[in-house]
């Protein structure tokens, strides 16, 4: 006759304390359950089998796992329930910098160098830039790391190109690109958009400093800092509300008409575009580093800054926390059944956070962990103004600078294109009169310009 007890604990800001403990004895299952420190109250069901009992046991501990219960000792607290990790990568510098797409993980550390990653945990490419990684973004089709040295590099292609060159004396906190269209925030709380020709088109002041968040959309930009968060008109930077917050805001998400605010009072506030008002509160048990959803905001995810975990349904549920075992996460992204952290011990980490996974964690199993190996990962690539040669213009899109002013333009002349769109293209490799072959263009969603993409090339 085989034995099995289980002892659980449920605790949230807020609210009592709670256990619940299951014991069985062969057929027999007896369950205890109230309030911790108290005797609580006492149930015992015979089966006819002890394959029945043993089958009842464990789907009453998987309501209590779904329903955020923990494993813990009596008298001790709950033990944390470690993170299902699926890989890890580790021996990076702290990092802040992580972007998820359905090809690859980006990241990139304060020594400057990030990794394209497959979601096998393989590295495909790896680039060297001259200022460590604040962030990387995507648009689209574009992927772009902001750097301490002031610089925005695309990292479409082969090799890392200048895309956007901020002050040299902005310290760049965040930044974030919608349809060509930069928005960057810096230490003092000032926010600047910038547009596809690297120009600024105007700076503003958000009401309070360290403005960790910014993220933009077609109508406005959103800027987080202490005091809380504020919205600008995308067109002109007009203020257009401003929603004071009780903690500074240390991370930002963006999902459909909302806007989410991770806070150092261990909250994400929910915040709705239009209006700035508060929608739903999602407590942590410390502050809170990053947070992300899942598309449609259906999940909400937090890390705080003790190395653990949240995740919480649309109305502010918590459903589960789970423990790292690698710091904590400065950045994270959602992606398909899987939850990508790049942590404060420099580890890039993929979590499984499906149902099953998350219940077997609560259980005591997790995975096998796999550890990305880099000794046989390719060159590290560094950025520089030197282009390879193209004899031919078959394969690609014919680029041409020339001048206009005292400034460098880029246009299309393969046939096709309208020739008087200007090119998104790279400031420090324009020369006038060269022509250039790239993979491609695509036009800005508003029209106006053109981006060019992939590889580029010098045309003999």
């Amino acid at each position: 006759m085989s034995r099995q007890t289980d002892y659980l604990e449920l605790s949230k800001r807020g609210t009592t304390p709670r256990f619940y403990e299951v014991e069985r004895s062969g057929a027999r299952v007896t369950v205890t359950y109230g309030q911790v420190g108290k005797a609580g109250r006492t149930r015992t069901t015979e089966f006819d089998t002890e394959r029945k009992a043993i089958a009842d046991t464990a789907s009453k501990l998987n309501d209590r796992f779904y329903a955020g219960y923990v494993r813990a000792v009596r008298g001790m607290g709950p033990k944390p329930t470690p993170a299902p990790v699926l890989w890890r990568m580790s021996g990076i510098a702290r990092t802040y910098g992580l972007f998820v797409d359905d090809r690859h993980c980006w990241v990139g550390d304060q020594r400057g160098e990030v990794s394209k990653v497959r979601h096998d945990g393989t590295v495909s490419d790896r680039f060297r830039l001259p200022g460590g990684v604040r962030c990387i973004v995507a648009d689209g089709f574009w992927v772009y790391a902001g750097c301490n040295d002031g610089r925005v590099y695309d990292l479409g292609g082969k090799v890392p190109r200048v895309a956007y060159e901020i002050a040299e004396n902005t310290e760049i906190y965040w930044l974030d690109v919608n349809d060509g269209m930069l928005g960057v925030s810096d230490k003092t709380g000032q926010v600047t958009l910038i547009d596809h020709e690297d120009e600024s088109q105007w700076s503003r002041k958000s009401g309070g400093s360290a403005a960790w968040m910014v993220r933009c959309d077609e109508e406005g930009l959103y800027c987080g800092h202490s005091r809380g968060v504020s919205r600008f008109r995308i067109e002109d930077g007009t203020p257009v509300w401003s929603t004071a917050l009780p903690g500074g805001v240390l991370f930002g998400w963006q999902e459909g008409a909302m806007v989410y605010a991770g806070t150092e009072n261990g909250k994400v506030y929910q915040l709705a575009k239009d209006t700035g008002r508060v929608e739903t509160i999602y407590s942590c048990d410390a502050s809170v580093f990053s947070c992300s959803t899942t598309p449609g905001g259906g999940r909400i995810f937090a890390a705080d800054n003790m190395s653990s975990v949240y995740c919480f349904d649309r109305s502010g549920v918590r459903l589960w926390k789970v423990a790292t075992g690698c710091g904590s996460a400065y950045s994270m992204q959602y992606f398909d059944g899987r939850l990508y952290l790049a942590t404060t011990m420099g580890a890039m980490v993929c979590v499984d956070v499906s149902e099953e996974a998350l219940q077997a964690a609560g259980a005591g199993s997790v995975p096998q962990v796999v550890d990305v190996k880099t000794a046989d990962a390719p060159a590290v690539v560094e950025p520089t103004t030197v282009l390879e040669s193209a004899a031919s213009a078959e394969e690609g899109v014919v680029l041409e600078c020339f001048e206009e002013g005292s400034r460098l333009r880029v246009r299309a002349v393969s046939s096709g294109y309208d020739s008087t769109w200007n090119v998104q293209f790279p400031k420090d490799i324009r020369e006038p009169g060269t022509r250039y072959l790239v993979e491609g263009v695509r036009p800005a969603l508003r029209g106006g310009f053109y981006r060019a993409y992939g590889d580029i090339r010098r045309l003999s």
